[in-house]
């Protein structure tokens, strides 16, 4: 990456989940500063899977939990992303792995910053989500162990 240039990273995280974060993120603002590159936050809801799951749900429900992620994001840019760097929060609804390579390809971003966990079994594994996209993603991806 000694050669590469970065104008736009994607960090996808959990709001929920600290751990999606806490050690991505200083990465995802050092590169920012580095590079002078925009920062695009990303955070996912999972979709409710087969329609029988869905029917459990209110029909507003999608777009509640849209709206809630959205002011909670706003509210984790403000708290956690330093005015020096151009900022962007991103909502999506979908399987995680499928949402952050999407988000990559729309947003032109040029790498993608993310945490992966520490799977109990084997610690040299990536994240299921991590290691899809990796496997995927048409950017360069760094992975922060979590």
């Amino acid at each position: 990456m000694a050669d590469a240039t970065f104008q736009r990273i994607l960090l996808p995280i959990e709001l929920g989940e600290p751990s999606s974060w806490e050690k991505a993120l200083p990465v995802a603002l050092d590169m920012a500063r580095r590079y002078g590159a925009r920062l695009d936050v990303l955070t996912v809801i999972p979709d409710v899977g087969m329609p029988v799951v869905g029917s459990f749900f209110p029909a507003d429900f999608e777009e509640k939990a849209r709206a809630k992620a959205t002011e909670e994001l706003r509210r984790w840019l403000d708290k956690n992303v330093p005015e020096d760097i151009e900022a962007e929060g991103h909502v999506s609804v979908g399987t995680i792995y499928h949402r952050i390579i999407r988000a990559a390809e729309k947003l032109n971003s040029d790498l993608i910053v993310m945490a992966s966990h520490r799977p109990k079994m084997r610690d040299y594994l990536l994240g299921p989500n991590a290691a899809r996209v990796v496997r995927h993603a048409p950017v360069h991806v760094f992975i922060v162990r979590s």
